[in-house]
């Protein structure tokens, strides 16, 4: 299992040594120790969470407030997603940059997403199903997000706006600049 840094500070991208052969492959998906040692932080995760989507649909850029806060381990066990995260770290240099990476269940890549970050995706292929490791249980009284069409973000989804399947939660969501951000940079 190796790491690569991104262009935000904190953030991974983490591929998984896979042994291929004649009957198909093996690779190791989550190991703690190694894990933690890329991250370089404590990464005990508390939720596995699933999802299936179809293609086009968007769902982001979501996130938890302290003290709920999440670190994710994002991995596409089927299909392509467009995996895009924001830095929300008041005082970051990155702060108010995005980063994105395709997943799929083929290059069985995983996407390290600290705590501080809006995470979100779309589903590039049929259908898509994703697994999130993350640090913290879900709180609805701390569940929130940023608009996925911020125009101060100037994310491109590589899908015409037109094809995109969003659910009318995140289609309300506030801009980063209109957040009651509660994330500090702690570099």
């Amino acid at each position: 299992m190796k790491a690569k840094p991104t262009t935000l500070q904190d953030a991974l991208i983490i591929e998984p040594a896979v042994y291929n052969d004649h009957r198909g492959y093996f690779y190791e998906g989550f190991n703690i120790e190694k894990i933690q040692g890329l991250v370089g932080r404590n990464f005990d995760v508390k939720q596995l969470n699933f999802s299936k989507s179809h293609g086009g649909v968007l769902r982001g850029l979501h996130f938890q407030h302290p003290p709920f806060d999440q670190a994710k381990l994002i991995s596409c066990n089927s299909g392509e997603i467009l995996d895009v995260i924001v830095d929300l770290r008041k005082g970051s240099p990155t702060y108010g940059k995005h980063e994105k990476i395709l997943l799929t269940g083929e290059n069985k890549v995983r996407f390290y997403v600290p705590s501080g970050f809006a995470h979100g995706f779309v589903v590039v292929s049929e259908t898509a199903e994703i697994m999130y490791a993350v640090d913290q249980n879900y709180s609805a009284q701390h569940d929130a997000g940023i608009i996925f069409n911020d125009p101060d973000l100037g994310i491109d989804w590589s899908i015409d706006k037109i094809d995109l399947i969003i659910s009318d939660k995140d289609k309300n969501l506030p801009t980063l600049k209109d957040l009651d951000n509660q994330f500090e940079y702690n570099g």
